[in-house]
């Protein structure tokens, strides 16, 4: 699964990665150390005129049909293998996918102490996208809209299955077109949901300070003292 990732790219260089022509809602974040669920976190989404948007969606999914939002607490992750069929996700899948900006994730190993938590990234600490879904869920009680996204998980590479059994879908930037439907060409999204090669990343072990949602700040990336 994907439980908490890192964000610290200024908005505005994340608009001129991912082809965005503004920052919007995103121009002023902050820098992010320990995104958790139930956050507010940027997506990329494609625009009904063919544009991107960098727009801003609360992570836990809520499908459009739920009769409440609190569905989306349990609902982070899709599985790659059963996304294009599970009811939760299969409308986003068709529909909905977005990319979800992120330069680290953790993953937490089993250890005979507790479980140890792991910094999993792309070399030096690269920009990429996670392969996301989004939805815009109704509150049938207000009529207030809200945006809600998910993350796509897959098998582990091999480096990932030192430390987990699943990792979130990273995608190249030469998919991100594929995957936002702008691409046109009869390719199947599906084809992407596989891992990245694990000679593209590098991992270590972090402070479990991390376990704590509330503690956000640079420190969390640095190796585990001993």
């Amino acid at each position: 699964m994907c439980g908490r990732y890192t964000l610290t790219v200024p908005g505005d260089l994340l608009a001129a990665a991912f082809g965005v022509e503004a920052a919007g809602p995103v121009a002023g974040l902050p820098a992010r150390y320990n995104v958790a669920p139930g956050q507010q976190v940027p997506i990329v989404r494609r625009r009904e005129d063919g544009g991107r948007d960098l727009a801003l969606a609360r992570w836990g999914l809520v499908p459009h049909w739920a009769k409440e939002s609190a569905i989306g607490n349990r609902m982070i992750n899709a599985r790659g293998e059963s996304v294009a069929e599970k009811p939760s996700f299969r409308t986003a899948f068709r529909r909905h996918r977005c990319l979800v900006p992120a330069d680290g994730f953790y993953e937490w190993q089993a250890t005979a102490g507790g479980k140890q938590p792991w910094l999993l990234r792309l070399r030096g600490g690269e920009l990429f996208a996670f392969a996301g879904l989004e939805s815009r869920w109704i509150d049938p009680a207000t009529r207030e809209p809200l945006d809600t996204c998910a993350i796509v998980t897959t098998a582990p590479n091999e480096l990932a299955a030192t430390v987990h059994d699943r990792m979130p879908v990273i995608l190249a930037p030469a998919d991100y077109a594929l995957w936002l439907g702008e691409a046109g060409d009869g390719r199947d999204p599906a084809a992407l949901l596989a891992p990245i090669p694990a000679d593209r990343m590098e991992a270590w072990p972090v402070s479990r300070q991390v376990n704590r949602p509330a503690v956000d700040d640079p420190s969390l990336l640095l190796p585990a003292a001993g």
